[in-house]
């Protein structure tokens, strides 16, 4: 059983929507929020099973009801001062048991035995990252002034948790510490000696982490140093090798019924397995950390291996506590499964004491921690193999298609002869071949065309004068426009240009005057590689960055003149921004924002109005994933927008990526972004960087969303932006319009 204290992820107030309580039990991972007034009264619960029955027994059924409207107000609770029998009583029933005071008000929630552990505000458990520890332990050596450095060191590295160690030495070590002692009692105690701090001063410390955002932990190694940390208020305990034996100190420990990360150093696996039967026994929240407790350990001796024993014995999570040299062992631990990493701290390792020489300096942490996110993003799931965005990039560019040898008429049969096979791969592969063959093709084919998937399927998306409240239209090519736009009731048009285009005669393709409002997208990438980039810090690359676009502006001023309607066309423009490895400061964006304002603002007697575009925080640059730093993060946009007096293109796949991978909420930066927005790009999004998607395909609740731009973005245009829509005469896009009328 365990006592969830730290209640932000668990509860939402009966005014709130059922989609917050859905992203909370998202996020908590435990199945259900626990609804209160403002005041913490208890209202009810809320599960997931809730929720989905709504779903399912509700026409038309709308997440942004108040969570009231669903809430168990009938759910079991218990009463602070009850017998713990009584808790037991209601868990044996639920899943969890809601803690009030005599006035209802929320103490905390009682929880049957779980997997995972909460520790603040990071949960721990094979669905969240990595909890990563810091431990400074004693490398301050007996420094406030260092002990705060090495805290702020620890958190800009990455550190989830900053790790120290309390010990009364007076009860804890009973014999002496003079020449008859061994040499290693002698030189430990006459360090302790030497570098241990008060317990005031730790107290000090730890207040100093909340002050920064992170967690303070500590292990205390005798039982008055537990009763100090548990009078401050310790959240969870981390537990010596040396302890894990010690049933005695660690049941005082369990008796605090918190979370508890506990070594294995220096255990056997029998010793290991008792610990687990006594852990069990008080029902706690626990997680073992494989470790060898030698300073530094020999990489023969570490076994690695033994964190899948561990995982059989605990049946939980595990971690690693890592006491060798470099950081490559660390990077494995995690690959393997490791949900908790704990690895010393330093500023210099040839410091006194035997932990500095074990330690990480703030350089080689920093770097541990950036590959350790990079490790747990690799990793994905094992549940099936999808395409990523990337590869449906170098697909269509390297893949193979079949196309038609020869004529088909409507109604014949395909045979295998029909077929050839060619690159770019833009339709059906030839591995599709077996299925097709014997099919009654649905139109006639001609020699030289693709065939689609939609070509086997009764589903046909065509154009229809649809029908908005916003200005719609399509994105198109010169050579497209013709057969995209014939007989349509689109209001804009929006060109995506190439940078080959610039070189065409646009009077091959455009003929008399048109009365759409004209948009272009300008191109992203130019001759010899060049990605268009107005920040860049090469003098040499900016110059050309700026030479072409001031070409594409001479293009799109060419164009305005088959659009009269359109007295100040709109640029769409990736700006740039982008870096290889990481994402960028804030103080860089800051600085790149005032220098890109400063050349944007050149143009703006040019005849056209230039509107930099949402970005993802991982674009895709022509199958090549790069980090993006400006036009993700929501504030910033809004920020630079109402500054420098811009308006941008909205991309809503993009800004959910970068919502998602920020932790921002989406529709709260629709609304935001209303006013700001002169057009929108319409597609769907899944996780971050999953770009482009078809309507419904992804994570956006265009139920709510779309009835919500539409009201919100009256003066604004957009375009279905959904990628490869144009394939099969535009069957991507007619089936984008047709779904965004089902949300109307």
């Amino acid at each position: 059983m365990l006592l969830i204290n730290n209640l932000s992820n668990f509860i939402v107030l009966e005014t709130q929507s059922i989609r917050d309580s859905l992203e909370k039990i998202s996020l908590n991972k435990a199945g259900f929020v626990v609804v209160v007034q403002k005041n913490g009264k208890l209202i009810g619960t809320l599960t997931d099973g809730d929720i989905r029955r709504f779903l399912i027994n509700t026409d038309h059924a709308d997440l942004n009801k108040e969570n009231l409207l669903i809430t168990n107000k009938n759910a079991k609770f218990s009463f602070e001062g009850a017998e713990i029998r009584e808790v037991k009583i209601i868990l044996e029933q639920f899943n969890f048991c809601p803690l009030v005071d005599k006035n209802k008000i929320l103490l905390g929630i009682y929880c049957k035995k779980t997997n995972h552990i909460q520790i603040e505000n990071k949960f721990i458990s094979n669905e969240h990252p990595c909890f990563i520890i810091s431990e400074i332990g004693n490398n301050h050596n007996g420094s406030m002034e260092l002990a705060k450095k090495l805290i702020d060191l620890s958190i800009t590295a990455g550190a989830d948790c900053v790790k120290f160690q309390m010990r009364n030495m007076s009860k804890l070590y009973k014999f002496r510490n003079d020449s008859s002692e061994d040499l290693g009692a002698q030189y430990t105690l006459d360090l302790l000696d030497k570098f241990q701090l008060k317990n005031e001063q730790l107290l000090e410390l730890f207040d100093y982490c909340k002050s920064l955002g992170s967690i303070p932990l500590c292990t205390p190694w005798d039982e008055d140093s537990l009763a100090v940390l548990e009078d401050y208020g310790m959240p969870a305990y981390k537990v010596a090798s040396a302890d894990m034996t010690n049933h005695i100190f660690l049941e005082k420990i369990l008796k605090t019924n918190k979370p508890l990360i506990i070594s294995t150093g220096m255990s056997s696996e029998q010793n290991i397995i008792d610990t687990i039967s006594l852990l069990e026994k008080y029902e706690s929240a626990y997680i073992l950390l494989h470790c060898n407790s030698t300073y530094p350990a020999p990489f023969s001796d570490i076994n690695l291996n033994y964190l899948n024993r561990l995982k059989e014995l605990s049946k939980r999570p595990v971690g690693y506590s890592g006491h060798e040299r470099g950081k490559a062992v660390s990077m494995a631990a995690v690959a393997m499964g490791a949900k908790v990493l704990e690895r010393h701290f330093t500023i210099e390792k040839t410091m006194e004491g035997n932990d500095h020489k074990v330690s990480l300096l703030p350089s080689e942490f920093k770097s541990l921690v950036s590959g350790i996110r990079e490790i747990e993003t690799s990793l994905g799931t094992s549940v099936g193999r999808s395409i990523s965005q990337g590869e449906l990039m170098n697909k269509e560019v390297l893949g193979k298609s079949l196309y038609f040898l020869n004529n088909v008429s409507s109604g014949e049969k395909f045979k295998s002869e029909d077929f050839g096979v060619t690159s770019p791969g833009k339709g059906l592969q030839p591995i599709d071949l077996k299925n097709i063959v014997g099919q009654t093709a649905s139109k006639d084919f001609y020699e030289g065309d693709f065939i689609y998937s939609e070509d086997l399927t009764n589903l046909n998306y065509t154009k229809k004068p649809w029908s908005f409240k916003l200005k719609y239209g399509l994105p198109v090519r010169y050579h497209d426009f013709h057969d995209l736009y014939e007989n349509s009731n689109f209001d804009i048009v929006e060109f995506h240009l190439s940078y080959q285009d610039l070189d065409l005669d646009i009077s091959k393709y455009l003929k008399g005057k048109y009365p759409q409002q004209l948009v272009v997208h300008c191109p992203e990438l130019y001759k010899n590689d060049h990605i268009l980039n107005l920040v860049a810090d090469s003098p040499d690359y900016l110059s050309l960055s700026r030479k072409n676009l001031e070409r594409t502006i001479e293009e799109t001023l060419k164009l305005k003149e088959f659009f009269p309607n359109s007295t100040k066309p709109l640029l769409i423009t990736n700006v740039g921004g982008f870096s290889e490895y990481e994402f960028k400061t804030k103080e860089w964006r800051e600085r790149k924002y005032k220098k890109l304002a400063e050349i944007l603002n050149q143009y703006k007697d040019s005849g056209i109005e230039i509107i930099p575009q949402t970005m993802p925080p991982y674009p895709w640059h022509f199958g090549g994933q790069r980090f993006h730093n400006l036009f993700v993060q929501i504030n910033e946009i809004c920020e630079f927008c109402e500054k420098y007096d811009f308006r941008i293109c909205l991309d809503i796949s993009h800004t959910k990526l970068a919502t998602h991978k920020f932790k921002e909420s989406f529709t709260d930066s629709i609304s935001k972004l209303a006013p700001l927005t002169a057009h929108l790009h319409i597609a769907d999004a899944r996780g971050t960087s999953g770009e482009g998607l078809q309507i419904g395909d992804g994570e956006i609740a265009f139920s709510s969303i779309w009835p919500k731009i539409e009201k919100l973005y009256k003066d604004a245009s957009f375009v279905p932006e959904v990628w490869q829509g144009h394939k099969n005469n535009g069957s991507g896009f007619w089936q984008a319009c047709d779904k965004l009328v089902e949300f109307k």
